[in-house]
């Protein structure tokens, strides 16, 4: 299944994953904008020249006492918020009428008797003809009362929505100067219920009670039940069964990934006599004889025209212990998009290091090479244990002095990046000299003085991790293959979670399309019922091939992903960064979705050891900083909060083509 197409990050640093809890930030109350309050306007005190007389404020006009609107320019006499007008002459208020505040409480039943329709309309238009009458400028009139319904209309439908407890806006009602002298029991029930809503948001916290606040934005609602596996979606207990390991290999350009891929499995017997000596024909003619292994996943014309791997390559092997699941990266610069692709699937990895001089050196360069990078992708995405695979030892003559020094040089920078020395394993080889690959070395110079693992011992010393199978199914869509004859798309990538199965019912999240499974596919092979950890691709049936993208996220109908475009992010900035600032734009990584995305605001400042906030809404953030930060994506993506799913909870910032910080999503703000 060709697909030529973050660490666990608790352990980045010692309280990185510690209860959102525990960090009692001083976030703003407002989820959705700022609170709107109507500002008081300030009545200027009129001036009466004479009496029965009031003088305009703005053009000093003396005007009669029964006129509310100057007869020069127009301004009212009494101006309140909203541009309402307050005449003395309209009727007073007729409590056979359904009130305002009944319509907020009981709704449009009247307080007396009739039904919502006829009565309440005939009332409503009889007052008006009344206040109509008693006003003499009948224009201002109907403005103001239209103005005054329409402000409680929409005052009755935002809290009919929302509830008294439920509202889902985060905006506060606006405060209204209310006349007392009219209050009535209703109105009184309303203002009870106004300020229980008020001290219910005055109390609100982003921190404590994220979960339970209207933060989450899905297309549809999750299901309240819990979860029951099936029986058939159990692992099979077979003493003898092979687990499944998907192995990344990355390092920087020109370390001789893809070469060593291709001689371990031309070995291990994946690649047979025939098409190997085709692969040594091809790669002469083209004068570029010692890439004949490489040219084994290499298959695209431009990749071997170019000789370097440009998309991820997938190839199987079995081992004595593992189904290794070998996913050959690009090491280029231009491509770490499509390394990231494939770091999100790997369970363990093989970081290939050229050990020829000058090459090493240009390969962990802090700002030219991607070794450094590489590493820093693996751990963001939870990758704990590495094999540092020391290639081109013939180069160097085998020589232990260069192997301490690149050992040294590297060892001290995965330390710093939390790779604990337990979970490294560190192999000098040669892949074009087949050394140390699936057997001890031959070469006296490296059997002199290297007794360790052979490449092949050490992938079967790597532990296979534990799988999600008892969660609801859940797979990010690395490669979407679409039959132009049959109309059919086929979804490709590793099951984080759950299991599936021939007919099982699934939907495409953002989109929302459902649909079953036709067939499916592990390691290029037809099965019917796949786990969490499998690399399969997945026929779909009863959804729109357009609508089936890399980036999308299958998942189980019941418990749709979150789909968002504002997160709150808690970030490391890593060493070599450009500064992030309010305003900046980046690119955002999530499993296999790549995404524009602007920081509109810089929440704290974090302390690496505790996790504390130690300053907050910084200018900046510069290299080694820890932060809490929200970003705006320009398109909706599927994710969770890391304490949901780590896979969907990952995330990497990158910029210029660098990765300019890595971390967790927090929290899922939802847009007003």
């Amino acid at each position: 299944m060709p697909r030529k197409g973050l660490s666990n990050f608790d352990d980045y640093d010692d309280g990185f994953d510690d209860d959102d809890d525990a960090y009692d930030y001083d976030y703003d109350i407002d989820i959705d904008g700022p609170e709107e309050e109507e500002e008081e306007v300030v009545v200027p005190k009129e001036e009466t020249a004479k009496q029965g007389l009031w003088r305009c404020a703005i053009c000093t006009y003396d005007n009669d006492e029964s006129m509310f609107v100057c007869d020069i320019c127009g301004v009212l006499r009494h101006p309140v918020a909203g541009n309402q007008s307050i005449n003395k002459n309209t009727a007073p208020f007729k409590f056979d009428a359904p009130s305002p505040d009944d319509l907020v409480t009981n709704g449009l039943t009247s307080t007396k008797s009739g039904p919502k329709g006829s009565g309440d309309a005939s009332m409503r238009q009889k007052e008006k003809q009344e206040s109509a009458e008693n006003n003499p400028l009948k224009k201002g009139g109907d403005s103001s009362e239209t103005s005054s319904r329409g402000r409680h209309d929409k005052l009755d439908n935002s809290f009919s929505k929302g509830g008294a407890g439920g509202i889902k806006s985060g905006k506060r009602l606006p405060k209204e100067k209310t006349d007392m002298s009219n209050e009535t029991s209703s109105s009184s029930k309303y203002m009870e219920s106004s300020e229980r809503l008020t001290g219910t948001m005055n109390k609100m916290s982003l921190t404590g009670e994220t979960e339970k606040s209207s933060d989450i934005m899905t297309i549809r609602p999750k299901s309240k039940s819990k979860h029951k596996p099936e029986e058939w979606m159990l692992l099979d207990k077979e003493p003898d069964a092979l687990s499944q390991l998907n192995l990344a290999i990355v390092g920087h350009v020109d370390s001789g990934k893809s070469t060593l891929s291709g001689r371990l499995l031309h070995l291990l017997g994946r690649i047979s006599q025939k098409q190997m000596h085709k692969y040594e024909k091809e790669a002469k003619l083209q004068g570029k004889g010692s890439f004949a292994y490489a040219w084994a996943l290499d298959e695209s014309a431009e990749e071997r025209e170019r000789g370097i791997t440009m998309t991820v390559a997938v190839a199987y092997f079995n081992s004595k212990r593992h189904h290794v699941v070998l996913l050959d990266s690009p090491g280029h610069k231009d491509f770490v998009p499509n390394m990231i692709a494939g770091a999100t699937q790997a369970d363990a990895a093989i970081l290939v290091i050229d050990a020829s001089v000058g090459a090493f050196e240009a390969g962990f360069d802090n700002l030219k090479g991607q070794t450094r990078e590489h590493a820093r992708v693996l751990r963001g995405f939870g990758v704990e244990q590495v094999i540092v695979a020391v290639n081109k030892m013939d180069i160097v003559g085998y020589s232990k002095e260069r192997f301490d020094l690149i050992k040294q040089h590297v060892g001290s920078f995965l330390q710093t990046c939390r790779f604990k020395d337990s979970s490294l394993t560190w192999i000098p080889l040669s892949a074009m000299e087949n050394q140390n690959l699936v057997a001890a070395p031959s070469d006296n110079r490296l059997s002199s003085w290297y007794n360790g693992p052979c490449l092949l011992d050490a992938v079967d010393s790597v532990k296979s991790p534990d799988r999600d199978v008892s969660k609801p199914l859940l797979m990010p869509i690395c490669d979407a293959v679409r039959s132009t004859s049959q109309g059919q798309v086929s979804a490709c990538g590793k099951l984080e979670a759950g299991a599936v199965r021939s007919g099982s019912k699934i939907m495409v999240m953002p989109s929302g399309d459902q649909g079953t499974v036709r067939s499916l596919e592990r390691d290029s092979q037809a099965c019917t019922i796949a786990r969490a950890g499998d690399n399969v691709a997945i026929a779909l049936q009863g959804i729109d091939a357009n609508q089936v993208m890399a980036g999308d996220v299958l998942c189980h109908p019941d418990f749709p992903v979150s789909v968002a475009t504002h997160l709150e992010l808690m970030v490391l900035v890593l060493e070599g960064a450009t500064p992030i600032l309010l305003g900046s734009q980046l690119e955002f990584h999530v499993h296999h979705a790549k995404e524009a995305a602007t920081v509109v605001k810089l929440v704290a400042m974090l302390d690496p050891k505790t996790g504390q906030p130690t300053k907050k809404s910084p200018r900046c953030l510069t290299a080694k900083q820890s932060a809490m930060l929200e970003v705006s994506l320009q398109n909706p993506v599927c994710v969770e909060t890391f304490s949901e799913s780590r896979a969907l909870g990952r995330v990497f910032l990158r910029s210029s083509g660098r990765t300019v910080a890595m971390g967790k999503v927090t929290r899922i703000i939802q847009d007003s």
